[in-house]
Order: C-alpha cells, then sequence, then structure tokens
C-alpha cells in the first residue's frame, strides 16, 4: 500500500532537525509525528530537554519549535504494508538538501531508528554538499527497542547528543 508522509514540523530558526524513516499507520491516521502511545519519542525529548512534552499534539509542535527542533522523515513516500519500517519499499526522498538550504540554521541532523540511519546514508551518496553536516544516529524511540535492551533512561543518554 503507498502511504505518504508528514509535512515537516519547523520553526523559524532550527538547530536540529530529526529524521524518522515514515511515520507507522496509527501516526498517519492522527496526522502526528509519533501518534503511537507506545513510541517513546515524547518521553524521550522531555529528559532531553528536561521539561516535559505538552499533552496535546499541536502543543508538542510548539514545543519543539520552542527548543529549536525541526522534524521530517528521511522519505515523502513509499510502499509499505503495515507500520514495519522493514516492510518499506519502492520509497521517495524527501528533499534533504533543500530543506537545509531554506534552513541554514540547521546545525544537526539526528535520525531515529537504523532505517532512518541507513537510508539517509544512502542519500548523502548522491548529495555530497551534506556530508559535512554534523550527524547522530539514535536508536530508535519505538516499543520495538525494548525488545532489544533499551530503556527510557539509556534511550535519552543516548539522545542528549542532540544537544
Amino acid at each position: 500500500m503507498q502511504k505518504q508522509g508528514l509535512q515537516a514540523v519547523v520553526g523559524t530558526n532550527p538547530r536540529i532537525l530529526i529524521l524518522g524513516s515514515l511515520p507507522g499507520d496509527e501516526s498517519l491516521r492522527r496526522q502526528e509525528y509519533y501518534g503511537n502511545p507506545r513510541n517513546m519519542f515524547w518521553d524521550v525529548m522531555s529528559g532531553v530537554l528536561g521539561e516535559d512534552a505538552p499533552k496535546q499534539y499541536s502543543e508538542k509542535v510548539e514545543y519543539l519549535k520552542r527548543h529549536n527542533i525541526a522534524l521530517w522523515d528521511v522519505f515523502h513516500s513509499a510502499e509499505r504494508e503495515g507500520s514495519l519500517d522493514a516492510n518499506i519499499q519502492n520509497e521517495e526522498f524527501n528533499d534533504i538538501e533543500g530543506f537545509l538550504l531554506a534552513h541554514p540554521s540547521v546545525e544537526i541532523i539526528a535520525t531515529n531508528g537504523g532505517k532512518a540511519e541507513k537510508s539517509f546514508k544512502k542519500y548523502l551518496r548522491s548529495h555530497r554538499s551534506l556530508r559535512s553536516m554534523r550527524t547522530l544516529f539514535c536508536k530508535s524511540t519505538s516499543a520495538m527497542s525494548l525488545c532489544s535492551g533499551w530503556n527510557l533512561e539509556r534511550l535519552v543518554e543516548q539522545w542528549r547528543g542532540i544537544l
């Protein structure tokens, strides 16, 4: 099934760009980044920023903007059955280079999970101008990370690198 990602969440002077792969079905249904309640993204951000994330999505968006964090995905669209990144096929990249040209305040790109990391590295191969950009490849905030021995505290510690 063909799925299309969400628009970027971006304020006026983002310093950090966090890239996922493609939102899962629940996030697409809600039209919210990290809309699945089992995803730990918002809890991780609370730990990293030292400030509780709001409950309402519109307030969460403003929370990130206030902290100069932008959210987007490596992929604009892809075919995928279900929500697992492993099922992504026939993907189309977002114009990350164009985003960075439009937002020169971005100092660091962080990827959320293995698929985002591998895909962004593939994108970099054909966009040499971005290779000097500071990057941080982070463990996924999905509930699947708990199955591989990660917990919220460990995720927060790794994600603090975005600061």
